[in-house]
């Protein structure tokens, strides 16, 4: 059993396809299916079980690719900080970010962290969902990991940084454009421009909803808050979105924002394996943007 077979059996179970891994490797599927039956005879059971479309791993399998997850995961992240304690302040810190984080909650910390450590480099790597974030960064040398903070997830911290409130965000023209703020049973029935279906921000919106008894109707959807925004400032709808931070729409075009202040609020923060096995890099760069978002205010 070699640390290739677990790499390559944890990317099989990933892509749920042989063929898939073996063109991401640019090997054979002949090879890759080999280092799945070394394993298979060193644990003496079976390890996939093949389907119509595809493998899936058996219970054996699952038991075997989390420890391999866990193991290789940490693996990557010691032999990154060994390489960090050579090159001193001349490392790296990698992070999952959602599609508008940079712009409302790291835009001051990136320039501040890199003010104060100039010989680090940042890399980020967009995903489109908390759970893409939470993937990637099981599955990579990734550091960090900027999410809307959810239910526990086997093998990952979570920490919040900022609450943000919710809003209603309509055109200037809006009846409700000149309210103050908007109460939970004025909410009801209201169409809607909706939220990624499947994101975790959607989810807690739901749920803070059903806390009050409180149903939304929908006219379209869109992949990210500040898309929401945008098709709200043009007049074609209306949405209710977090409070970000930097978020200057009160004096901007159309655009008004209405507290609703009886929804409970959103929790933002940082994913990571391990909070004690960061680097120092990657623990003064989260720490930078948590300085930095508790220091930025929201429209409210």
């Amino acid at each position: 059993m070699t640390l290739d077979d677990l790499r390559v059996f944890v990317a099989v179970c990933r892509a749920g396809s042989l063929s898939a891994v073996a063109r991401e490797l640019g090997c054979t599927q002949s090879a890759v299916s080999q280092h799945v039956k070394r394993l298979e005879r060193e644990t003496g059971v079976g390890l996939l079980e093949r389907q119509p479309r595809g493998v899936v791993p058996t219970r054996a399998g699952r038991v075997l690719e989390a420890a391999a997850t866990e193991g290789i995961a940490g693996l990557d992240l010691a032999l990154r900080q060994l390489r960090e304690l050579v090159d001193g302040e001349s490392g790296s810190v990698r992070v999952a970010t959602g599609a508008t984080t940079v712009r409302h909650f790291m835009s001051d910390a990136v320039v501040a962290f890199r003010r104060r450590h100039p010989g680090v480099s940042l890399e980020f790597r967009t995903e489109s969902s908390s759970r893409g974030c939470f993937d990637a960064l099981a599955d990579s040398s990734l550091d960090l990991a900027w999410i809307t903070l959810g239910a526990p997830v086997r093998g990952i911290e979570q920490r919040a940084v900022r609450e943000l409130p919710w809003v209603l965000a309509v055109r200037d023209d809006d009846p409700l454009a000149a309210r103050p703020s908007v109460e939970a049973a004025e909410l009801q029935g209201l169409r809607l421009i909706r939220l990624p279906p499947n994101s975790t921000s959607a989810a807690h919106l739901d749920a803070a909803c059903a806390e009050l008894g409180v149903r939304f109707a929908f006219d379209t959807s869109v992949a990210d808050w500040d898309t929401a925004l945008l098709l709200a400032e043009l007049g074609l709808g209306r949405a209710v979105v977090p409070s970000l931070p930097g978020l200057d729409a009160p004096g901007r075009g159309n655009l008004r924002l209405i507290p609703l202040p009886a929804l409970r609020p959103l929790s933002v923060g940082w994913a990571v394996r391990r909070w004690d096995a960061l680097s120092p890099s990657a623990r003064a760069f989260a720490d930078t943007v948590a300085e930095s978002c508790r220091d930025a205010v929201p429209y409210e």
